[in-house]
């Protein structure tokens, strides 16, 4: 996989994006890194600084949200943040191939995929969207009990329950989180405050 990357630089990724969320949340954004010199910069390629597992949801623009620009995030997205062989595979590229040194897995508040596990049986969801609610039933069972509002605790059980998951994923992906080459974290977005927390 080349270099070795320090933990101390995978957190130092962490700590750009969540920057990136502060200005984002201030309205200080500053569009970085999206003019026509960036763009042809990845005529020779990409660098991605993080992978981002984030939902579909039209609300959760992972690169506005954390204020990054072209060639920044490597941007994964499907409902409930939820991961399958095509994302996992997505994931062994950009560490294996491109060294990109933190994956975030990013919930958010009012998730629909969530709300739909906790309201719709597997067997009574329409369509392949019983895929989804499978996945995520995992972590609304493992809250169900606790205080608090049900939708938000699952939503942050999942995120951590996906993160946890992909350190122990195949080769690729574990050995390099094992050998501090990739920092995994869990994250949520509020929508109404703007405010990203890691989890």
């Amino acid at each position: 996989m080349g270099k070795t990357i320090s933990l101390g630089e995978n957190m130092s990724v962490l700590k750009d994006l969540l920057e990136g969320n502060q200005r984002f949340v201030s309205g200080t954004n500053e569009f970085p890194r999206i003019d026509r010199e960036r763009r042809l910069e990845g005529l020779n390629g990409q660098k991605p600084k993080a992978i981002v597992i984030g939902c579909a949801d039209s609300r959760v623009p992972p690169e506005y949200i954390l204020d990054q620009g072209i060639g920044d995030l490597f941007v994964l997205r499907v409902a409930g943040n939820i991961v399958d062989d095509a994302i996992i595979g997505s994931i062994e590229y950009a560490v294996d191939n491109l060294e990109t040194p933190l994956l975030m897995v990013l919930s958010h508040t009012n998730c629909g995929a969530v709300g739909a596990a906790i309201h719709t049986s597997v067997e009574d969801a329409p369509g392949s969207i019983s895929s989804l609610i499978e996945a995520i039933k995992p972590a609304v069972e493992k809250v169900k009990d606790l205080e608090g509002d049900l939708q938000d605790n699952a939503t942050k059980e999942n995120a951590r329950l996906v993160a946890e998951s992909l350190k122990r994923q195949g080769q690729i992906i574990s050995q390099a989180y094992v050998n501090n080459k990739l920092e995994i974290v869990a994250a949520y977005y509020d929508i109404e405050t703007g405010i990203v927390t890691a989890l």
